[in-house]
């Protein structure tokens, strides 16, 4: 299956969850992530604003608030500015994404990197919007990274690229995959 039938393949299936079934799974996945070591010894975290049709943050990012320091990506052309969790997020973009005002930070500052996905697997691949900007920001930092979706974005096999990526590793609401590298 190419990247682009995968994109529209996963779309319909995410079509089929209810919001309401969209929370439960924000809860389960973010529980088990909090149950890691490393998020555990991690203070600066990179979350992300989510779009209708993902895997909701805004429970997780309200709650982690309150004791990490919590960044939030910036689309800056092709590249993310790191910026650091503020009450005043706007959506005035192209890709209507809710996104911090403040002053962007290096992404070296960061101990733990929360990754969306369009589609997952369990050799820690990951295919996003096809824009790559998660992968240019984990070619620039040692942060460890987790991609994170709903269940039905997990997949058997995610084609990947040269320029893709792995992730250390990929948690959904009922699995948790780590890199063997």
């Amino acid at each position: 299956m190419t990247k682009k039938e995968l994109r529209q393949a996963i779309k319909a299936q995410k079509a089929l969850i209810s919001e309401s079934q969209k929370l439960v799974e924000e809860t389960m996945t973010f529980t088990r992530i909090e149950q890691l070591d490393v998020f555990k010894r991690s203070q600066n975290i990179l979350l992300y604003c989510s779009l209708p049709d993902g895997l909701p943050t805004r429970k997780t990012i309200s709650k982690w608030s309150k004791d990490k320091a919590i960044f939030l990506p910036r689309v800056n052309g092709m590249e993310l500015d790191i910026v650091r969790l503020s009450d005043d997020l706007k959506s005035n973009n192209p890709y209507n994404i809710d996104e911090p005002t403040g002053n962007a930070v290096s992404p070296e500052v960061l101990d733990l990197i929360v990754v969306p996905a369009v589609a997952l697997d369990c050799n820690c691949n990951r295919m996003g919007r096809g824009k790559g900007f998660y992968d240019r920001l984990l070619a620039t930092t040692g942060a460890y990274n987790i991609g994170v979706a709903l269940d039905c974005q997990l997949v058997d096999f995610v084609p990947i690229e040269p320029h893709d990526k792995q992730l250390d590793a990929v948690v959904t609401a009922h699995n948790i995959f780590f890199n063997k590298k």
